[in-house]
């Protein structure tokens, strides 16, 4: 059995390069209909949180789960650092804020993650790392789908999701942003 320079298996070396190979290549696959092309990546921050329904009744007359507000905490290195709530907003600590509307959409990895989106920034608020933001996309997602009966009508519930947000400034240098982006995250 070869090893490498270091005493390590030359077979362990390879499956590790090979494992994050993979890793790497999953993670930067964004569909089309949530890519945010031409724009320069401000951060990406964790959210972890719940996005919660409320139960009324559909043009039919069935009760189904209407989606009601998100209401989460934004995390950076496991930190607190804003939050996440109806608008949908964005707020961090800094006293930067951002609002949006959606512009594209695309399945989560299951049926029970809700969807990736692209949203355009609609508003903003004060000073600081939110401060010129265009576009937020939502990835990673787990969970926070509604899946079960609905009954009775005006009842709540709260469904437990994560989501990755990235943070997209238009018309900035690629290298100079990308390399604040990546110390800040």
């Amino acid at each position: 059995m070869s090893s490498s320079s270091l005493g390590i298996p030359v077979f362990v070396v390879v499956a590790f390069l090979i494992t994050v190979s993979a890793l790497s290549t999953g993670s930067t696959q964004v569909p089309d209909a949530v890519a945010a092309p031409g724009e320069t990546l401000v951060a990406t921050i964790h959210a972890q949180g719940a996005q919660v329904y409320e139960c009324m009744a559909d043009p039919a007359g069935t009760l189904v789960w209407r989606f009601r507000e998100p209401i989460a905490t934004l995390l950076l290195d496991g930190k607190t650092v804003g939050r996440h709530y109806a608008g949908p907003s964005w707020e961090l600590a800094d006293g930067s804020a951002v609002t949006g509307k959606v512009a594209g959409r695309a399945p989560g990895a299951t049926p029970n993650d809700i969807p990736l989106l692209k949203l355009e920034v609609t508003s903003q608020r004060g000073a600081g790392r939110l401060t010129g933001v265009t576009t937020i996309q939502r990835l990673n997602t787990r969970g926070g789908t509604a899946d079960r009966l609905c009954a009775p009508a005006g009842a709540f519930l709260s469904v437990p999701y994560s989501a990755d947000y990235a943070f997209y400034k238009k018309g900035e240098s690629t290298t100079a942003s990308s390399s604040a982006a990546a110390r800040q995250d």
